[in-house]
């Protein structure tokens, strides 16, 4: 199946079809490649004797790598093109991956972290562009099939939450048998790039007519604008500091409270399919607003989800957080997408997204490592759950002074 890019609406089903495909990109890079560690975090902490900060710190380099994928992913998509930079990064991403299951040793882990973060930084910032531009093609429902995009991340989650746990237990009595599950993660995202080959041959790899402007426009484009989206950047940086201290230590908390491994399993299952209903949930709200009201609400929905596992210990508080979690954050991500989407031309859209990519990167470097010092003090991992709590109100806060540049 061909699909063209032009400002006419692409028919729904090929359309649909096309954002489940590349929302395996957002599954690789963010649902595998990054959230899969948080159910790895205990077994690997008790097996290698790691600290909580030591253990954010894995997920620090993976936000760092990112970093550092997010910076050069303009200039590689220019000369590479987006299709086959999604599916390097993809191919990458798995290798690295698998590659974690092969050392022990902490500087070679973060090294494999570092790597695997360049790798899906590419990988989301190019699924991400390609997103975008199949949303302009279906115009109607540009928020949804970006939500579908985003939403993938919960594919990967699920299967993780599937997939380690049972692995785990196979090799329970086998040396360092978390390895295991890094090469069962690998196996699964290489599968995933399966999809993601299918989807960039059935989209070909070039804008709309009217968005094909050269390269230079888009880099030597002024940079006012995005300037302009100062509150929105300062909120999504917080936002990146606060999710990613849930996500890389609520598994933890859990089994601190005494979670069965079944438990941990249900737990995030339940997240992964939230986060895959949320791309219809929050659809309506991403296409109705053009500034940072969607960014904010959600924000303070989050912050509130964090909070409930340090308030109650019981499962059900548990599950809700779980879910309400799941079912709102991504739509944050997709938020900044659909802001650029609304506020820039087409071709200021990957300078536009990229931006956005960086700072969230940003403050995911931070976020691990200083969730982990916090959790390694009084309080332990509830303490750094606050903290993760607070800053995404602040992000909120934050968000909520966006307007749309159609505005100002």
């Amino acid at each position: 199946m061909s699909t063209s890019l032009t400002s006419t609406a692409l028919p729904a089903q090929p359309t649909l079809r096309l954002a489940f495909a590349l929302s395996m990109g957002a599954a690789v890079s963010l649902g595998i490649t990054r959230f899969a560690y948080g159910l790895l975090l205990p077994p690997m902490r008790a097996d290698l004797g790691w600290s909580y900060a030591l253990a954010g710190g894995m997920n620090t380099a993976n936000a760092v790598g990112y970093l550092i994928g997010a910076l050069i992913t303009p200039m590689l998509m220019r000369r590479f093109g987006v299709a086959r930079l999604l599916l390097v990064g993809a191919v990458l991403a798995s290798v690295f991956m698998a590659g974690s299951g092969f050392v022990t040793a902490a500087p070679a882990l973060l090294l494999q972290r570092l790597l695997a973060g360049i790798a899906s930084a590419w990988v989301f910032v190019a699924g991400g562009l390609l997103a975008a531009r199949l949303g302009e093609a279906g115009s109607s429902r540009g928020g949804l099939l970006l939500g579908i995009y985003y939403g993938g991340t919960g594919f990967g989650i699920t299967l993780s939450a599937l997939l380690v746990p049972q692995v785990l237990r196979a090799a329970a009595d086998v040396p360092h048998g978390w390895a295991w599950a890094w090469w069962a993660l690998a196996i699964a995202s290489a599968a995933a790039t399966c999809l993601l080959a299918w989807a960039a041959r059935a989209m070909p790899d070039k804008p709309a007519a009217h968005t094909a402007q050269p390269a230079a426009s888009t880099t030597n484009a002024p940079p006012v604008a995005l300037h302009r989206f100062g509150w929105a950047l300062a909120g999504y940086a917080l936002f990146g500091m606060g999710y990613i201290g849930y996500m890389t230590f609520v598994i933890a908390l859990l089994r601190e409270q005494g979670a069965s491994a079944g438990f941990v399993t249900l737990f995030y299952a339940l997240l992964g399919v939230a986060c895959v209903a949320s791309s219809r949930l929050w659809a309506g709200l991403l296409d109705r607003y053009h500034g940072g009201q969607p960014q904010a609400l959600l924000n303070g929905l989050l912050g509130v989800a964090t909070l409930l596992p340090v308030l109650s210990p019981s499962a059900p508080m548990a599950l809700v957080s779980g879910v309400l979690f799941g079912g709102v954050f991504l739509s944050v991500v997709a938020s900044t997408t659909a802001l650029v989407r609304h506020n820039l031309p087409p071709a200021r859209w990957v300078q536009g997204i990229s931006m956005f990519t960086i700072v969230f990167a940003a403050g995911q470097i931070v976020g691990p490592t200083v969730t982990g010092w916090i959790s390694d003090g009084p309080g332990g991992l509830a303490r750094g759950l606050v903290a993760s709590s607070i800053t995404l109100w602040a992000a909120a806060v934050l968000a909520s002074r966006q307007h749309s540049l159609r505005e100002v």
